[in-house]
Formats: structure tokens, sequence, C-alpha cells
């Protein structure tokens, strides 16, 4: 009996908790909305199981936890915490991008720019809700809706609150689909998302092949921080668009990303342990995700009908909303919205082009923090 009262309190009989049975839940719910609501399935599933991986009660010391040294999970987190995850997932997203849309039509860069007021509109109030500046900067980049930047940065600025952060994204991107379409309909009227815009002009094989080398050069210039995500982004574009390195893009944008946003997302729900996750910090990070997110969305569709009354050529606002980095789930959110007024009306192309701007801009925001705070 002694034998077997040892063995149970090494496991939920010695070390159970309500905290990780919360966290068993939200790990239950999220694989739900994974697997019945198709909700962001390659993200939700991961992380909902990495979340039941990091909650089951154990002893600590039997070298198994994600934070123990030398332990399975914890060398792979180590790709989490170091950054590597995410720039190879920027690799892959490089790879499998065409930014032929944005080039054709090169003011809707404006719009995902317009979009990252969210991330800096965040930092100012996380800063007043009494967050560090580094915290509130690490914070502040989940109004991006980009999973991999907000670990990249929260790993270098704010590794205390990674699993918070990475959660709070990785739950808003997996919610664009809920999210915006609400935001866009209170922000426009039908007449404005009636408007059809002109198709997209042909781009020449030389520009979409110089696009990188050259956006690679000014935006770490501008940003050098951004180099290890916008480096991956762009070297994954050159091999797609270069025509002479179809195997090294094919791998990049399928095997590869596969398999880093399997450990990624296994990582970071199995970093959720409960006595970490469940605390007023996070609750804070939560609901300051909620509001970023829809004020950047705000943010590219008011600024879309701002060039309305500026320009001669009219932009359909809802495309703004495509601004945020969800790539491409925002931008097939404006097409359907745009298809309920209009089902003749394809609105995802032009869509695309804020929406990968916006994943440029969110990795240059990133850099700009990193290079403000990482001293």
């Amino acid at each position: 009996m002694e034998i077997l009262n040892d063995f149970l309190q090494v496991g939920i009989m010695g070390n159970f908790a309500w905290g990780n049975m919360a966290m068993l839940a939200v790990g239950c719910l999220f694989i739900y909305l994974g697997i019945a609501k198709d909700y962001e399935p390659l993200l939700l599933v991961p992380i909902g199981f990495g979340i039941l991986v990091g909650n089951i009660p154990l002893a600590e010391g039997m070298n198994i936890g994600i934070y123990e040294n030398g332990s399975v999970l914890n060398v792979l987190y180590n790709g989490v915490t170091q950054g590597w995850y995410p720039s190879l997932i920027f690799l892959g997203i490089g790879a499998m991008t065409d930014f032929s849309s944005m080039l054709s039509n090169p003011r809707l860069i404006l719009l995902g720019a317009a979009a990252q007021a969210g991330i800096f509109i965040t930092f100012a109030g996380s800063l007043l809700l009494g967050f560090p500046e580094k915290d509130s900067a690490a914070i502040g980049i989940i109004g991006g809706a980009d999973g991999p930047t907000a670990i990249f940065l929260s790993s270098q600025l704010a590794p205390h609150l990674l699993g918070a952060i990475a959660v709070a994204a990785y739950s808003y991107m997996a919610l664009v689909p809920v999210i915006q379409p609400p935001i866009i309909k209170l922000l426009t009227t039908r007449k404005e998302r009636l408007i059809r815009m002109k198709p997209s002009r042909p781009v020449s094989k030389r520009v979409r092949i110089l696009f990188p080398v050259v956006a690679f050069i000014i935006c770490a210039s501008i940003a050098p921080g951004a180099i290890s995500l916008l480096g991956f982004l762009f070297f994954g574009n050159l091999l797609k668009e270069s025509g002479v390195t179809e195997r090294l893009a094919k791998t990049a944008r399928n095997s590869l990303i596969d398999i880093v946003t399997i450990l990624l997302g296994l990582c970071v729900g199995a970093s959720t342990d409960a006595s970490r996750f469940l605390t007023p910090a996070s609750l804070k990070i939560a609901l300051l995700g909620a509001v970023s997110f829809s004020i950047a969305t705000a943010a590219g569709v008011l600024f879309a009908k701002l060039m309305n009354v500026l320009g001669k050529d009219k932009i359909n606002p809802i495309i703004g909303a495509a601004g945020v980095s969800a790539v491409p789930d925002s931008a097939r959110v404006c097409q359907m919205v745009g298809a309920k007024e209009d089902p003749s009306n394809f609105l995802i192309m032009h869509a695309m082009a804020p929406n990968v701007a916006g994943v440029i801009g969110s990795a240059v925001a990133a850099g700009v923090f990193l290079s403000r705070f990482v001293q």
C-alpha cells in the first residue's frame, strides 16, 4: 500500500489543482473549435493538445515538464524561446506568398500600414495598465494578428509572458471569421460594400524577382531588428519567384512549414501551465488582444474610406480589414463579406495586397520595438 500510495502521489492524486483542470477544459475547447468549427485547425488542434500536455498534474523532478531543463519538451521549446520557429515559418510563408496583387496596386500597401495602428494603440494601452515598456511592446504586437511575430518579439522582450501572448495571438487569428465581419458591416454602408475595383494589372517576372531583394534591403535598413523575420520571408519568396529553386521553395512551403507549425503549436500549448498562465496579467493580455485586433480591423477599413474621399479610383473599404497579418484568412473573410452583398464581386485578390503588406508591416513594427527596447 505504501508503494501504491507513493505511485499515486506522483500523478493527479498528489498534484491536483483546479487551475490545471480549467486549462484542460480550455485545451479541449481549442480542439473542438479546430475540428468542429474549422477555426484555423492547423493552429488550434496542436495548441489545444499542447495545453493538455502542459497541464497534466505531475510531480516536479521527473524531467518531463516543459520548464525542466533537458526534458524533451524543454529542448523543443527552445525553438520558441530562441525565435527559431517563427523565422522558419516566415520562410515558408514567403515561399507560398504571391506579392503580385500588392505590386500591381502599390497604394493598397497603405491599408496594410494603417492596420498596424492596432499595435501601437495596444502598446499605449498596455503602458496605461501598468505593464513595463518591454512587456507592453510584446503585448502590442498582438494587434498585428501575426502569431509568429508575436512569439518572436515576446521571446526577446518578455519571455515570462510568452505563453499568454502566443495563445492570445493565435486565438484571435483563428477567430478572424467571427470578429471581423461585424466590424466591417458596422463601419461601411451597403453602397460601399458593392464597390467594384479595377482588375489588377499583370506584374512582370523581373519585378517579382527584384521585389524580395529590394524590399528586404529597404525594410531591414529601416528596422534592422526585423532581419530574422523579413530575411527569411523575402528569401522564401525569392526561392519561389526565381524559377530555378522550385525544389527548395516546395520544401519550404510544404513539409518544412508543416513540421515547424506542429512543433510550435504543441510547444506553445504545453507552455500554458496553469501556475504560470492563470494570472491577472494573462487576463489583461487576453482583453488587450481582443481590443487591439478590433482596432486594427477598424483602422484598415476607415483608412480605405479616407482614401476614397481623397482619390478618384474607389477602393472597396471591405479590403481594409485585410490589413492585419492573418494570411490568407483575413482576405478570405473580405471575399466572404463582399460576396454576401454581390456574389459576382471578387475581392480576394485585391484583399491579398493589404494582407501581405500587413505581414511586412507587423514584422517591421516588431523590428522597431526590438531595436528600441532590446538594449
